[in-house]
């Protein structure tokens, strides 16, 4: 198995990680989905679980908030989802400073993703949605969308997800 990063994009709830699961079961009988949530309360908890336990015993789940190199999973098809919150986790634990979470993450991304494996990075597309009225939130969509731009570079093919449907705005050839 080659190295190969895809990244799936769009809206809230246009069918990314179903989609993104999909891909991956056609391409594996046990993948690995890669949360990077943090637990926020009870009730996140049990959503997490039922996600869990929705996705199947295929599945091997890892959870984990910012450092994904810890985890060494070559020769394995991987689900992240998402990129958005981990990108969320280093802006948070980084007193919301841009440049030191964007250089953070691109490190983190770079050493997590030189191993041989398929990775499948679900993200959002926050700017598609208007400007935030709040500095904090449009901050974060800046960090976010040069974030996204970032993974796309390196990414052998980018899925924009619209209503369910995948739309393929990058594929091999054109990383090539």
């Amino acid at each position: 198995m080659d190295k190969k990063i895809i990244l799936i994009t769009g809206g809230q709830r246009s069918g990314k990680s179903s989609y993104a699961q999909k891909l991956a079961l056609q391409w594996s009988k046990n993948p690995v989905y890669l949360a990077t949530s943090r637990v926020w309360d009870e009730e996140y908890r049990e959503r997490i679980r039922r996600h869990q336990e929705d996705r199947g015993p295929q599945w091997t789940n890892i959870e984990e908030e910012k450092y994904l190199s810890r985890h060494s999973l070559p020769q394995r098809v991987i689900v992240i989802d998402c990129l958005t919150l981990w990108s969320t986790n280093f802006f948070f634990d980084l007193n919301s400073d841009i440049d030191l979470s964007l250089s953070a993450l691109k490190t983190e991304f770079d050493k997590f993703t030189a191993q041989e494996a398929t990775f499948i990075f679900v993200t959002n597309e926050l700017g598609m949605g208007g400007v935030a009225d709040n500095l904090l939130q449009r901050r974060f969509t800046d960090l976010q969308g040069w974030m996204n731009q970032y993974v796309a570079q390196q990414a052998n093919e980018v899925i924009f997800m619209v209503s369910g449907i995948p739309v393929k705005i990058k594929t091999s050839v054109d990383s090539q």
